[in-house]
């Protein structure tokens, strides 16, 4: 097992400006607009928010509700996938958090550590965001639109995209026709990729603003001495960071860290690699599909992994607003924040059950790895810790959750006080 990286935050960030942006610019706007219609998915119903969220989502603390960009519907209801915009279609993957990804690399392998690091989706196969932003527009199991021109056609017709994409980038979708009057076979016009990539662009730019990279969790304000955590929460983070016992940290680093001009940059809380962290097969995934092999599954990958050392490892996520983004890993086996903590601490140490649907599944016991090849036996499985310290742990991690003074009820932290950290990205 290869050991993972103690990657640098701050070497992240240096593409990074320190001054936080309190409007959105023009092209987030934009990308706003674009990131909310459902008219750019194949039945008109379905956008980049229908999975990932702008809206609140309710915690047990308050009543106070939070946006994490994750599909509303999984959270609520405890479904693992997601809908499509063709009836019935779903995904076989858990639609992970918008949150803070920007933040992750370029997709890219490290040669000093060995592994592959950054890049978006559980396996990494968009690079960038910008790519990241084109590929749901063209699955057949999510928004389904057919080929670039048709969501082009789409576009043009709402004027204010045809103004904003000839103020922005000097392109004019009143020159490109729509792909309703095209000619059998007849080849898109050379500005369609263009005006597709820029659309993404768009949706790219609006996820680095701030409304998707608050940095004003309750573990902000504790880092920054504006309030303090509780014994519980406490507890919590030392067992986190604690490399004997529940070593968290050791994929979802919680160190604040500092660029070379002196500014700290907030923990993300994952190292942006790839792990197999062994976990069950998801029978109530709707078709039973076979497992997703992750990295090791991409084509690309596979041509230059003769020796299947990729198989079965999913992205590192981060941990910011977990306590509200059930439910838990890469195929939704998990529906509790606890069930998961308990899984990492006893995978391999509770008896054997048949499968997630067991009435003993993660009481008396685990059922086997869906993929077995390649499970991390080093950093997790035996953690050794009781009931009331992964309680701590929990306790800690829901300490991750934004807005929090919207919803803490902290009178050192009141409604409306600014994050500690500006950090935006550009």
């Amino acid at each position: 097992m290869i050991a993972k990286p103690a990657l640098s935050i701050a070497l992240l960030c240096f593409s990074f400006t320190a001054q936080a942006q309190t409007k959105l610019t023009q092209e987030q706007q934009l990308g706003r607009l674009l990131y909310q219609d459902k008219n750019l998915s194949t039945n008109r119903n379905q956008s980049c928010e229908t999975c990932h969220a702008l809206t609140g989502i309710s915690h047990d603390a308050t009543s106070q509700s939070t946006p994490a960009f994750v599909d509303p519907q999984n959270s609520k209801n405890g479904t693992p996938v997601s809908l499509g915009s063709i009836p019935y279609a779903t995904g076989t993957l858990n639609a992970p958090s918008a949150g803070y990804a920007a933040f992750s690399p370029i997709f890219h392998w490290d040669e000093t550590e060995g592994l592959y690091v950054g890049g978006q989706f559980w396996n990494g196969r968009a690079a960038d965001l910008v790519a990241q932003a084109q590929k749901p527009f063209l699955n057949p199991v999510e928004m389904a639109m057919p080929n670039e021109w048709a969501v082009v056609s789409r576009l043009k017709e709402n004027a204010r995209y045809a103004r904003l994409f000839l103020n922005l980038y000097q392109l004019d979708l009143n020159a490109v026709p729509h792909i309703k009057d095209a000619l059998f076979q007849q080849q898109a016009p050379e500005v369609v990729s263009d005006i597709f990539q820029h659309a993404a662009q768009a949706i790219a730019a609006f996820e680095k603003s701030a409304e998707f990279n608050k940095f004003n969790s309750k573990f902000d304000y504790v880092m920054a001495g504006v309030t303090r955590f509780t014994a519980l929460e406490r507890q919590g983070l030392a067992l986190f960071n604690d490399e004997q016992k529940g070593n968290c940290a050791a994929c979802h680093p919680s160190n604040i860290s500092t660029d070379d001009t002196g500014k700290k940059i907030p923990p993300l809380f994952t190292d942006f690699t790839y792990d197999n962290i062994g976990l069950p097969r998801n029978l109530n995934i709707p078709g039973t599909p076979e497992p997703d092999l992750g990295l090791g599954g991409r084509a690309d990958i596979r041509k230059i992994d003769p020796d299947r050392a990729e198989l079965g490892k999913h992205k590192v996520m981060s941990l910011r607003n977990i306590a509200i983004t059930p439910p838990y890993g890469h195929n939704g086996v998990f529906a509790t924040l606890e069930q998961i903590t308990h899984f990492y601490n006893t995978r391999d140490t509770l008896a054997a059950v048949p499968d997630n649907r067991s009435p003993g599944f993660g009481i008396s016991g685990w059922p086997k790895p869906e993929v077995g090849k390649n499970v991390n036996h080093d950093e997790l499985g035996d953690l050794g810790l009781t009931a009331a310290e992964e309680k701590a742990i929990v306790a800690f991690m829901k300490t991750l959750t934004d807005d929090y003074p919207e919803w803490g009820n902290d009178p050192s932290v009141p409604p409306g006080t600014q994050s500690p950290f500006t950090v935006d990205i550009q």
